[in-house]
């Protein structure tokens, strides 16, 4: 509840000096074209799902980052779609791979999602296991 009332007195002061500045009529037509924006953007969403893909198969970002940068990219066009203008900057900042990922590696555990996909090591995971087969059957 204390975040809500955060971000909406953000919102407000925000909204109210911006549209100060620059009138009502820009306003509008700011809020209008933010949300064809987020539509768009939902629309072709299957572009941004292949180019991720293509991400994942040469190893650029792991599967874990994967699922993050499609959910910021469903998440910032939503924020495009709500009117005003702090949603909307948020929602512009998710749409670049460079700050989410930054977001994601700042406030996302590593240790914690990385286990999810590879098996966890014990204790010993600097020894490397090996089997000697010996070529000669003779026994001294």
């Amino acid at each position: 509840m204390i975040y809500f009332l955060i971000y909406l007195f953000l919102e407000v002061l925000i909204s109210v000096n911006v549209s100060s500045s620059i009138g009502g009529f820009m306003t509008f037509i700011e809020i209008i074209l933010s949300a064809f924006v987020g539509i768009s953007i939902l629309i072709n969403f299957r572009e941004i799902l292949v180019e991720n893909l293509r991400a994942v198969t040469t190893n650029k970002i792991d599967l874990l980052e994967f699922q993050k940068l499609n959910l910021f990219t469903l998440l910032g066009a939503f924020l495009l779609i709500l009117p005003g203008f702090l949603t909307d900057i948020i929602g512009i900042l998710m749409q670049f791979s460079l700050f989410t990922s930054m977001f994601v590696n700042r406030y996302v555990s590593n240790s914690n999602d990385k286990n999810i996909y590879t098996t966890k090591l014990g204790e010993d995971s600097d020894v490397i296991d090996v089997e000697i087969i010996n070529d000669k059957h003779t026994i001294k």
